[in-house]
Formats: structure tokens, C-alpha cells, sequence
């Protein structure tokens, strides 16, 4: 996108008959923006924006996304070919670097991460401070903030080199944290990384894995987490990527900002939509009930709601679902799990792709539904599942924070108000008001 443009809208003042030509800039694919950076100079008037729904905060090139077309791309390549055809690191160095590797550029970019995936030995009695019973997010925002007291030889933004540095240890870092925490919350002893295994069997070894008895490989598990880790690696401008984005154009640490954007992610309107589905599993109970559920979904009036169905960016359909049922079928068939809640999950789906309600508004089902489903079947309780969301967005955090502070014309993040308090005022004294 260039600043440079011959393109201009036109905004009149409907009191004083002034018009101002804001220039209207345009991106590779995707809606024209209109630059209002000049517009209070211009015009002493503020844009109003909340939640910053209909505003560009930035300029980047690493994630589209069309939702009305149910379009997923990173760095222009569509998400369902990544899933087929990459790894998870693959997808990682993509976002981070701006294309596809090379063989020697993996396998140099695969060593470099395996090869930081330990952690200091002091971070082990970190834990230590948490109570057992701490929710894994509470404990991530801190150990992951954290690692800015153990790691001083990265902390310089402006250092390329240290950028790189930090980038590698978040994002080979974060996933021995995230196991830490699980066995933390289990009372199992920590599984220190294996340097033989792929970023997703490691994962699961120091999740599952115990010192007692050798850890066997579950290719199946393996390669569906792998694909619940390239789906979740980046996604726009969401809440916590531009929590990330505002913590960093504050000159803040990457490890700062990171934290940052994973207590955004805690947030249950955010990274907690596979778990609420499991709660809405619950709260159905029995395949019997499912068509009442599906009643009480259609109606305004009633607030329950079938969480994992539909999306509020795609309109049509979440172009990752469909990646992930397949991995979801593959991992239910080969555990033969026997989890009444699991074949409540299946059936609902069978039960709401035939309903001309769900069908005609194209609530279809997402990411989350899956992705909740394999997490379930593989042993993870639901108090994890947004942790290993955060395993996976740290790859889109990480390549977001570093594309902005590449940006020459970085600033500090300011948004402005529309204030509605009070007016000035006299102040009164203490004994005199009433």
C-alpha cells in the first residue's frame, strides 16, 4: 500500500459548506481505506470508532482475510493449501520472513528454534509461587512476561539481530512454558524438551510425557495438533494481536509485549470460544436434547446460544474447519474415545448441518468447534485450551510486533475520545458541599 495517491473522497461540513479531500489509499486485495490522518488539522473534528471496527490501524503484510468469501491467506497463500502442504514452523517462518523457505533456510530456521526451546533452570521455581489451583493463563501472563528478567542480551528493538534472538525464543519458549504450566496445575514433574522430536511431538511429550516410562509418538495427535497450531498462528488485527501491537509501539520489550497479548487472549470473548463449546456440551447434556438446544438457539428471546457456530468475521464459512473436521474425524477414529460428550458434539454437528435454520444463515460449524473437540479427546482439560491458542498466535504476535517496529514511521500508539463527562467546573471545599 502506498501513501502516494490520485484518489481522494470528499467530506462536506454541512454547517459551514467546507469540503475537505481525504486521500483514499489502496492495498493489495481487500476494501480502499480512507487516510483521516490529517483530518482534526484540517478540521478540528476526531473520527468516532468504537472497538475500531471500521478503521485501519496499520499497515501490514502478513494475514488477509475476506470473511463475506470465507478467505484465510498468509503472505498470499490460502490457509487451507498451508494446512495440507506445510508444517507449523513452516507457517512460522513464512509469517516471520515473508516467504517460504528454502530446505537449508528450514532446516537452519528448524535448529535454531528446537535449539531454544529450553529455558532458564530458574524459571522452574517460578512455578513455585503460583497456587496449584491458578488458572494455566495466569501463570502464563507471568512466566511469559517474565523472561524478560532472564534473557538481557535480546531486549534491544532496534538491534535486528536481537529481534531475531527474541523472536526465536518466544516462539520456541512458550510451548515448553505452556507444558510446564499443565504439569504444573497436575502435580506432574516438568518434561524437559526433547531436541529429536518436530515442534508438535515435542510439545505433546512435555505435556503428556512422564520420566517413569518411555513416551510413545502418536503420529495422528501429532500431526492434527500441528494443524490446530498453523490455524491459530495469526489472524489480523484481533484484540490481542493489537494488544501486542499497542504494548510494542511503546518501545516496550518483546517479552512484555507478548504477555500482554496473551492476557488479551484470556479474555472469553476472545480465546475462550473452544472451551465455551465444551460448556455448551455440558450444559445440553444428552443427544436427546439437542433439539430443544436447537429451538432454544433460534430463539431471540432465550440467551443461550450454539457456541461454535458461525463466526463473527465469516460470514459464509470459517475456511478452517474444514482443515481441522478432517483432523478431528482422524483423531476421534483413532482413539476410539468413548466420551458421551464427544458424541454429543458429533451429532450436533450431523443434526445442525441438516437444519434449513442453521443452513440458510450459514452458521456453520468453526475452528472452535473442532478444535475443542480434538483438544478434549487428547486429555487436555478446558483450562488449557486457550493456553494452547496462545502456543500457537505467539508465531502471529511475534511476526506482527516485528513488522511494526521494522515500520519507519513507527509511533506511539495514541487513540482519542469523544468525551462526555462533566464540563469544567468550580471545586468546592470539603465543608461546603452538599
Amino acid at each position: 500500500m502506498s501513501d502516494e495517491t490520485e484518489k481522494t473522497f470528499t467530506l462536506t461540513d454541512d454547517q459551514t459548506g467546507a469540503s475537505y479531500k481525504l486521500p483514499v489509499l489502496d492495498g493489495t486485495t481487500g476494501p480502499s481505506v480512507i487516510d483521516v490522518r490529517k483530518l482534526y488539522a484540517e478540521t478540528d473534528h476526531f473520527t468516532f470508532d468504537p472497538s475500531f471496527t471500521s478503521t485501519g490501524s496499520c499497515k501490514s503484510r502478513l494475514t488477509f482475510i475476506d470473511g463475506e468469501k470465507g478467505i484465510l491467506m498468509h503472505r498470499g497463500y490460502t490457509i487451507e493449501e498451508l494446512a495440507e502442504k506445510s508444517s507449523f514452523l513452516e507457517v512460522a517462518y513464512l509469517l516471520l520472513n515473508g516467504d517460504l523457505p528454502t530446505q537449508k533456510e528450514f532446516d537452519e530456521f528448524d535448529h535454531n528454534i528446537t535449539y531454544h526451546t529450553m529455558v532458564h533452570e530458574q524459571l522452574n521455581y517460578f512455578y513455585r509461587g503460583f497456587r496449584r489451583d491458578a488458572h494455566p493463563m495466569a501463570i502464563m501472563c507471568g512466566v511469559v512476561g517474565g523472561l524478560s528478567a532472564f534473557y538481557h542480551d535480546s531486549l534491544d528493538i532496534w538491534d535486528p539481530q536481537q529481534r531475531e534472538i527474541s523472536a526465536h525464543r518466544l516462539i520456541a519458549k512458550i510451548p515448553t512454558l505452556a507444558a510446564m504450566t499443565y504439569k504444573y496445575s497436575v502435580g506432574q514433574p516438568f518434561m524437559y524438551p526433547r531436541n529429536d522430536l518436530n515442534f508438535s511431538e515435542n510439545f505433546l511429550y512435555m505435556c503428556f510425557g512422564m520420566p517413569s516410562e518411555p513416551y510413545k509418538i502418536n503420529p495422528v495427535l501429532a500431526n492434527a495438533m500441528d494443524k490446530i497450531l498453523i490455524l491459530h498462528a495469526d489472524h489480523e488485527q484481533n484484540a490481542s494481536t493489537s494488544t501486542v501491537r499497542m504494548a510494542g509501539s511503546s518501545q516496550a520489550n518483546p517479552f512484555a509485549c507478548i504477555s500482554a497479548g496473551i492476557a488479551s487472549l484470556w479474555g472469553p470473548a476472545h480465546g475462550g470460544a473452544n472451551q465455551a463449546v465444551l460448556e455448551m456440551l455440558d450444559q445440553i447434556g444428552h443427544k436427546d436434547n439437542i433439539p430443544e438446544f436447537l429451538e432454544r438457539a433460534k430463539d431471540k428471546d432465550d440467551p443461550f446460544r450454539l457456541m461454535g457456530f458461525g463466526h463473527r468475521v465469516y460470514k459464509n464459512f470459517d475456511p478452517r474447519a474444514g482443515v481441522l473436521k478432517k483432523a478431528c474425524d482422524e483423531v476421534l477414529e483413532d482413539l476410539g474415545v468413548d466420551d458421551p460428550r464427544l458424541e454429543l458434539a458429533m451429532e450436533l454437528e450431523r443434526i445442525a448441518l441438516e437444519d434449513p435454520y442453521f443452513v440458510e444463515r450459514k452458521l456453520f460449524p468453526n475452528v472452535d468447534f473442532y478444535s475443542g473437540i480434538i483438544l478434549k479427546a487428547m486429555g487436555f482439560p478446558t483450562s488449557m485450551f486457550t493456553v494452547l491458542f496462545a502456543v500457537a498466535r505467539t508465531v502471529g504476535w511475534v511476526s506482527q510486533w516485528k513488522e511494526m517496529i521494522e515500520e519507519p514511521s513507527l509511533r506511539i500508539g495514541r487513540p482519542r475520545q469523544l468525551y462526555t463527562g462533566p464540563a469544567q467546573r468550580p471545586y468546592v471545599a470539603i465543608n461546603k458541599r452538599k
